[in-house]
């Protein structure tokens, strides 16, 4: 037997007749506030030197995964080379381009994207690795995708919805990463030989 259905109360905006949004007029007055700092407002709600931060390590990943790609692509050969390769090139585009989307966020909240070569490495969170052969490059590309996955989806659930349009980019990103590891691990289910 179901219950009843319970009469909800109305909202408090309605019984008072006041939005829950804040007025025309002192949206107005607060853009003008503080106006250098760009697209962070008084409402953002993260701590925004540690999503730059946080950021900056993912843009560093981005960069790594890159050149790994972009190795793999041209050393890449064998009898599978040729369709591997295109996975390779599509990839290493789609990381520059994850890059890209970071470094735009990174520059929005006011910060720098650190592209300091010497030490992107030491702040990725997947490794370069090369690979020996195809196999081997394949491998350690999902490996690196695996690593990417869990790093995405700590940072949006860190970051929450105290900066929405961070967390959209990164799952943006995560999606991706998804499919990246998903063909690599379809690449290795079939793979026949060493």
């Amino acid at each position: 037997m179901s219950k009843p259905a319970s009469k909800s109360k109305p909202r408090q905006a309605a019984v008072t007749g006041k939005s829950p949004l804040t007025d025309t007029a002192t949206l107005r007055a607060n853009a003008r506030r503080n106006i250098e700092d760009g697209a962070v407002t008084s409402t953002y709600g993260a701590d925004k030197e540690e999503v730059i931060r946080l950021l900056n390590g993912a843009l560093a990943t981005e960069w790594v995964c890159v050149l790994r790609y972009y190795r793999h692509y041209f050393m890449a050969s064998g009898m599978l080379a040729d369709s591997v390769k295109a996975e390779f090139l599509e990839h290493a585009q789609q990381e520059q381009e994850h890059a890209n989307k970071i470094s735009e966020r990174i520059v929005q909240l006011g910060g720098e994207p650190d592209l300091n070569p010497d030490t992107l490495s030491k702040r990725a969170h997947a490794e370069y690795k090369v690979g020996h052969n195809l196999r081997d490059m394949v491998k350690e590309d999902l490996i690196a995708e695996r690593i990417a996955i869990d790093s995405y989806r700590e940072m949006i659930n860190y970051i929450g919805d105290r900066d929405t349009t961070t967390k959209r980019i990164l799952e943006s990103i995560l999606a991706q990463e998804e499919e990246h590891a998903d063909e690599f691990s379809d690449l290795l289910d079939g793979w026949i030989g060493d």
